[in-house]
């Protein structure tokens, strides 16, 4: 028998259906089968399920005589189920690639439970994405099976029937079915989730959820909204029908009060005349199934008035946020009048030249170059104040103690940067911060830049969505020195930042650790993670994509890698800054983290650290690569996507025809780079070698040290220390001076 058996309701989805089919058929993980109910669709949705069903044998279809309905569809398919797991999956959503391999993993870890609840994300009609906000939910359930009685929160994810997959014999054993009507996977998912006596979790997207701009059942204008409240007599039947679960009324009486008054509160649920009738009933439910004792406060506590009451309060609700917002606007206004006046006293005082303030990566803490210039700062010039920005109290509690700091948009930010000499920032700084005359902007950059920047970018309007290029200009129009790590970028800055600043050939900072790295100096990060001290790290730093939205594409299936890797090596993951509280990492590198499959350090603070413990880097477009070559170590380019990269980005040099080490174009090639030990042979050597003495150029372990005295004090360098800047290659650039 199949491992899973996945039933899939359909009716009026033609446009959807064949995604949702192709989504489960083209899974990594086959063992399955797809029964396919047409309930008695009216479009072409019967017609694409015989296609399906005549080339694929693992699908099958029944074609229902009549219209029954979502939950009475799902049913029609039971007993043609065969599979160890029922997987309920609606005719519009789709399986996340790699997902039942990841439901599969998790219920032979967890030893078949009755019940597997796993994470999905929204994905929206105009092309967005948003995780479950309760995510973390799953996150903190760990690795044990419980009962809903063990984790209560459990049932505060969303209660429908397609995020979980059910033992078959275990809903066989208690006859579980859905109801007729709307709200169907209520009373399916409440007596299920109560009566499982294992649970899992898995804290993985296995699942889009389309949001349709039209066509939802539930969006639909309607009094089939009143099925809700035969839905929740039947949960209410269920638990009295089971006196081990009457410790669940309290909970579940105001469950049900909440439910109805969402769809009250909704404008496109229920008819302007029928909005009365409901409340009446609903309250009338509320009152008459009102547990002995139980507390009825907060919004269920309008279900004790009347339904005039309900409408006053509501409106006051409403006029309340709309006096909110006009506060918040008259205080941020008056706020910033404040600020202006404080920051205008300031400005009359003479700098102080003593004073440099830092930012990094957007205020987010002590990083990067910026962070190296501190450091080095402080070692030999303790006569200069450094001062960090940071956005926020999370980000300042992580600073060390010593750190001095202040909060950006904060009086003490007003004070310090009206008064500092200098600034050292890696991306521009607010537009309301005023250049004085005889203040000194540093501006570090973030690496050597592969993909197009700045000005650059007007001609990919994909790319700089959302992103004001006249605005940024303004803002680069206050830097005073550009930091260069090589010739290549100071071509790019200059023609990327067409503004009135000086290139500066000091080598990049963060990477002076990288210049002089010694063996072990990657020790503390292995012994973190508990990586074997014998093992061959292989570090994939994958870098965002502009031609989709959200900036996550899965290149490679992060397992399939670990596993070919074979024993002895441990892959550690690192994705780019900005996915890192997006979707990512819910499409299955957190749970494999958690198995131990990888290592997760896109959390880590320093990157500069997670390249130390590595052997070998593999990355598509990451501007890491540049700072990785400084460690002459392996590098390969995984680049199986570079004309779409390039189309939708823009990139300033062919990074396959000048790459640091071997290029895959695909996963196989990949595999056998590191089947063959090809990745670290003479040719990949050589092709090293040539990108290291043309993008390191004038990395030489004192590009720091070289800010501190040539910028900030106005010294020389000091002679005797050996400086490695080799001559430029002659390889050819995108790029021509002008």
């Amino acid at each position: 028998m199949p491992r899973f058996s996945v039933i899939v309701p359909c009716f009026k989805v033609q446009g959807f259906l064949r995604e949702c089919l192709d989504s489960v058929l083209l899974q990594s993980f086959n063992d399955l089968e797809l029964i396919a109910v047409d309930d008695c669709s009216p479009d072409g949705c019967g017609a694409i399920l015989d296609e399906y069903a005549e080339r694929d044998p693992r699908v099958k279809v029944l074609h229902l005589p009549e219209n029954v309905g979502l939950g009475r569809a799902r049913n029609a398919g039971l007993p043609h189920a065969t599979g160890d797991y029922l997987f309920f999956l609606d005719s519009d959503d789709t399986l996340t690639p790699g997902a039942l391999r990841a439901v599969a993993d998790r219920l032979a870890e967890a030893e078949d439970p009755d019940v597997l609840v796993f994470d999905y994300a929204r994905t929206y009609w105009w092309g967005g994405t948003r995780r479950n906000v309760l995510a973390q939910v799953l996150a903190e359930a760990g690795a044990d099976t419980f009962t809903a009685t063990d984790r209560p929160e459990i049932l505060d994810l969303l209660m429908v029937v397609w995020n979980k997959v059910y033992r078959r014999d275990f809903v066989e054993e208690h006859g579980f079915e859905f109801p007729p009507g709307y709200y169907e996977d209520t009373p399916w998912t409440f007596p299920v989730m109560l009566s499982a006596r294992r649970i899992a979790a898995l804290d993985r997207i296995c699942l889009n959820y389309r949001q349709r701009r039209q066509g939802n059942i539930l969006s639909t204008t309607s009094r089939k909204h009143f099925d809700i409240h035969d839905q929740y007599e039947r949960v209410f039947a269920f638990v009295a029908e089971h006196e081990e679960l009457a410790g669940w009324r309290p909970y579940l009486h105001r469950k049900m009060g909440e439910h109805c008054l969402d769809i009250l509160a909704k404008p496109d649920r229920l008819p302007p005349a029928d909005k009365a009738e409901f409340f009446r009933r609903t309250a009338e439910m509320f009152r008459r199934h009102r547990p002995e004792g139980a507390l009825v406060d907060g919004e269920v506590a309008l279900l004790e008035g009347g339904y005039p009451a309900y409408r006053l309060k509501r409106q006051a609700a409403r006029a309340g946020q709309e006096a909110g917002r006009w506060t918040a606007q008259l205080r941020r206004e008056a706020a910033l009048r404040a600020r202006s006046g404080w920051t205008g006293l300031h400005a009359r005082r003479p700098l102080d030249p003593h004073l440099v303030v830092y930012s990094a990566s957007s205020h987010r803490g002590v990083l990067g170059d910026p962070a190296a210039v501190y450091r080095k700062a402080r070692e030999i010039a303790p006569q200069l104040r450094g001062v960090w920005v940071v956005r926020d109290e999370e980000a300042a509690a992580q600073l060390p103690p010593d750190v001095e700091h202040v909060l950006v948009g904060s009086r003490r930010y007003l004070e310090v940067t009206a008064r500092a000499k200098f600034f050292v920032n890696d991306v521009n700084w607010p537009g309301s911060l005023a250049k004085r005359p005889g203040s000194v902007h540093i501006h570090t950059h973030q690496g050597t830049p592969l993909k197009y920047m700045g000005a650059d970018l007007l001609d990919k309007p994909g790319a700089r969505l959302g992103f004001d290029v006249p605005q940024m200009l303004r803002r680069a129009d206050r830097w005073d020195h550009s930091l260069v790590a090589n010739r290549h970028s100071e071509l790019v800055w200059e023609r990327a930042y067409p503004c009135h600043f000086t290139s500066v050939r000091t080598g990049s900072p963060r990477n002076d650790v990288l210049v002089g790295a010694a063996d072990g100096d990657g020790a503390a990060f292995r012994a973190r993670h508990g990586i074997p001290e014998d093992h061959l790290v292989v570090l994939y730093a994958p870098t965002r994509r502009d031609y989709r939205r959200g900036g996550h594409v899965d290149r490679i299936d992060l397992a399939r890698f670990a596993a070919d890797l074979g024993k002895g090596c441990t892959l550690v993951v690192r994705l780019h800054p900005t996915l890192a509280t997006g979707p990512a990492r819910g499409m299955g590198l957190t749970e494999l983290a958690r198995r131990g499959i990888v290592v997760d350090a896109t959390d880590e603070p320093h990157v500069e650290e997670v390249m130390l413990a590595s052997d070998v880097l593999v990355t598509d477009y990451s501007a890491l690569m540049f700072d990785y070559a400084n460690l002459d170590r392996p590098i390969v380019v995984h680049a199986d996507d570079w004309a779409a990269y390039t189309a939708s980005r823009g990139a300033y040099l062919d990074i396959t025809a000048e790459a640091p080490g071997h290029v895959s174009h695909s996963y196989r090639e990949l595999a056998w780079l590191f089947a063959s030990g090809s990745w670290q042979d003479e040719e990949a050597a050589r092709l090293r070698a040539d990108f290291r003495e043309r993008f390191c150029e004038f990395d030489d372990g004192r590009a720091a040290e070289r800010v501190v005295r040539t910028l900030l004090l106005g010294e020389s360098m000091p002679e005797g220390a050996a400086v490695r800047i080799p001559g430029q290659n002659a390889g050819s650039d995108l790029l021509a001076s002008t």
